[in-house]
């Protein structure tokens, strides 16, 4: 049965002007033309040394007023920082970037296969789109709040923690909870198998980073979902194989499962796989049909 939730944690910038698409293209890590040719895309806005700052979806749908908009979806405590950074290489730039909040947002799971990654449908009141990382993420909605009620009136209503549990399962990000601002790399969150990376759309802020440790498979961590064996961690808690060796750190958990940046060489001679947190815990990381890690070195 399909569970529905609004994620207030999550709100919208709109990007709006002749000069969006060409303005953006210019940013972040994804091909925008894709989002104006109807498909919903997920990228990153980096620092100028290839560092994680902000992840969001990228859509594009008519604001109230009926103008071409390029929206955002990113954290909601972090939005006036994100217009505030993109705002500053607009110079010449037709555009304007602000806040929006004509729209909820919320997302939709556990409900039967509605289309590849990033299909997205407009409908009264905005938009729904599958999930561009991986569909069985589900299907994320911007609706006005009239239209959101309408659309899911009578239907299994979950909380974002429900959610937060759901895309642990399947090893998926969320902002600044799982990712560290400044530090992390797109590459060790899952950002090439999840479609947030274009290496053929030309130039972006930070692209040369990404692009080489793509291409020279440097990646020696990975974000890993865990199964928690007790009461989880807190984040940034140091986690060690169970023979003391450091293999990372956690980042965010709901219940049985978590999120936790894995050391991929002391996790793989880990005995039994299994590591330990500093109150104790057992975590037992997996790999999830979707990631790739890098081979092992002989």
């Amino acid at each position: 049965m399909p569970v529905h939730a609004l994620l207030p944690h999550r709100a919208l910038v709109a990007v709006r002007g002749p000069d969006r698409i060409a303005f953006l293209q210019g940013l972040i890590s994804n091909d925008v033309g894709r989002a104006k040719n109807g498909t919903a895309i997920w990228a990153a806005f980096l620092t100028p040394q290839g560092k994680f700052l902000h992840e969001f979806f990228v859509f594009s749908c008519p604001d109230a007023a009926g103008e071409d908009t390029l929206w955002l979806e990113g954290e909601t405590l972090r939005r006036a920082d994100l217009v505030s950074r993109l705002t500053k290489y607009r110079l010449r730039s037709k555009v304007s970037i602000e806040a929006d909040d004509t729209y909820v947002v919320g997302i939709t799971w556990d409900e039967p296969p509605v289309g590849d990654e990033g299909a997205l449908t407009r409908v009264p009141g905005g938009v729904m789109y599958v999930d561009p990382r991986l569909a069985t993420a589900g299907r994320r909605w911007a609706l006005t709040p009239e239209a959101a009620n309408r659309v899911w009136a009578g239907m299994p209503t979950g909380s974002p923690q429900d959610y937060d549990a759901h895309r642990m399962s399947l090893g998926l990000p969320d902002g600044s909870r799982d990712m560290e601002v400044e530090k992390a790399l797109l590459l060790e969150n899952g950002f090439d198998e999840l479609h947030g990376v274009d290496y053929q759309k030309g130039c972006y802020i930070g692209q040369e980073l990404t692009a080489r440790t793509h291409f020279r498979a440097l990646i020696k961590k990975r974000l890993m979902p865990v199964r928690v064996n007790g009461i989880a961690p807190p984040p940034g808690s140091a986690l060690t194989t169970l023979d003391g060796a450091d293999a990372g750190e956690m980042r965010t958990a709901i219940g049985d499962y978590g999120l936790a940046l894995i050391r991929l060489e002391a996790w793989r001679n880990a005995p039994g796989g299994t590591l330990t947190a500093a109150n104790g815990v057992k975590l037992a990381p997996f790999v999830p049909d979707w990631m790739k890690l890098p081979e092992e070195k002989a």
